[in-house]
């Protein structure tokens, strides 16, 4: 299919995957760290090395209900063996006695393997006729049994520093027993809209104006962050203004960000202060939605300049500022998950920059990956997010693409499902 060159394209303008290496270069992770109780431990990043103090499993313990007994016992002339039964092992709460020849214990999943004792057979495995137990012969020597230490020696290494705790991680801390961790401190996120036609929800609405819907985007943005945030309102469109609030935020936050104010327009001031007050080492990039994106400086504190288009401020946190904030707390940025997929919805676009087109990727009745445009693409239709689970990914020189075309689609990590 040839592509006609678009008069509106801009080839100075960077694509994104360039921009991406060098806006990580312009921050550095936090290094301050505090020891919080484990159960606030919950999306922080570990800030050291963590080894096990006890061994895993602790002790030698059933990995099912069943019979533990001495496989040394075992008639090998017949495919079951009787034994008596004289005692019980539950979890918490072991057998006392003694291993005695030719007898059996009744133990509970998690129980400790009685001493004298070597092997496990599961319970549907024997059939109990009053003080004896007719077995039928496990494997081998040493089934169903879990021992001291298969899982971690003490001192073995569990957990590397850099790493955030996940509901997993969480687990493993308890079971080694760590009431507490040392974690790198959450970053500080303060954030401002801009623009003299933004009304709070609930208000009446005025010829012109609109509901300021960017600020409860990004706070839901954030949260998915596990950062702290600092909500500063709505700024109008005036330069002083603009500056009162910026200086206020880069003394409060690690960094300012705001929504909208960074585009060409005679009152988008935001570029203008920043300009002023501190410095922009980013401006524009080959995306849509979202090329008025800016990053710089505003006195300590990292800045990311959003545009005022809900789509596009979306967009552009997911794609730039977030990968930012992950190396700001200690975090490695992932590459996003990448699929192919069958474009079911034609899709019309313009060569000149990469796009993130909303989708709904799922499977068709022969289980093949299909994905779909969720309807008209505008920046300010903010719908086309709620709808969405994926982005379909458009090559800056791309053109229209056919229904049947195999696309490269991006679902929606935990930031945005």
């Amino acid at each position: 299919m040839s592509v006609k060159a678009d008069p509106c394209s801009q080839p100075s303008l960077m694509h994104p995957d360039q921009a991406i290496p060098l806006l990580l270069e312009q921050v550095s992770p936090v290094s301050d760290t505090e020891v919080v109780l484990l159960p606030h431990a919950l999306g922080r990043v570990l800030a050291e090395d963590l080894a096990a103090c006890i061994d895993l499993p602790p002790f030698d313990n059933s990995s099912m209900d069943g019979y533990a007994l001495r496989f040394a016992d075992l008639n090998t002339q017949t495919n079951q063996t009787s034994l008596r039964l004289i005692g019980s092992s539950f979890a918490g709460h072991g057998f006392q006695g003694e291993a005695k020849p030719n007898t059996c214990v009744r133990i509970m999943t998690g129980a400790p393997l009685p001493a004298g004792y070597d092997t496990v057979q599961m319970q549907e495995e024997a059939e109990v006729d009053g003080e004896m137990v007719h077995i039928r012969h496990p494997k081998a020597q040493g089934a169903n049994v879990r021992c001291r230490g298969e899982e971690l020696i003490q001192g073995t290494k569990v957990l590397n520093a850099g790493i955030q705790i996940g509901a997993a991680e969480l687990g493993v801390l308890a079971t080694i027993g760590a009431s507490q961790v040392r974690v790198y401190r959450q970053l500080k996120v303060a954030f401002f809209s801009t623009g003299d036609e933004l009304r709070p929800v609930g208000s009446e609405l005025a010829p012109g104006q609109i509901y300021d819907s960017n600020r409860y985007s990004i706070q839901g943005l954030l949260k998915r962050a596990n950062v702290e945030w600092l909500d500063l309102g709505v700024i109008a469109d005036d330069p002083e203004a603009i500056r009162q609030a910026f200086r206020h935020a880069a003394s409060q936050a690690d960094m300012v960000l705001t929504s909208g104010g960074v585009s060409v327009g005679e009152a988008d001031f935001t570029k203008q202060v920043l300009d002023e007050e501190g410095q922009i080492t980013f401006w524009k990039l080959a995306i849509k939605p979202g090329k008025p994106f800016a990053m710089g400086k505003i006195g300590k504190a990292v800045f990311c300049g959003l545009p005022g288009n809900p789509v596009s401020s979306m967009v552009t946190f997911y794609k730039l500022v977030w990968p930012i904030l992950q190396k700001m707390q200690g975090l490695t940025p992932v590459a996003p998950l990448m699929l192919n997929a069958t474009l079911s919805t034609p899709i019309r676009k313009s060569p000149g920059r990469v796009e993130y087109q909303r989708g709904i990727l799922s499977r068709n009745a022969q289980g093949e990956l299909e994905v779909a445009i969720t309807g008209s693409q505008g920046s300010g239709m903010l719908t086309s997010m709620s709808l969405a689970n994926c982005f379909v990914l458009l090559e800056q020189f791309q053109g229209d693409t056919a229904v049947g075309t195999q696309v490269t689609v991006e679902p929606f990590n935990s930031v945005l499902c």
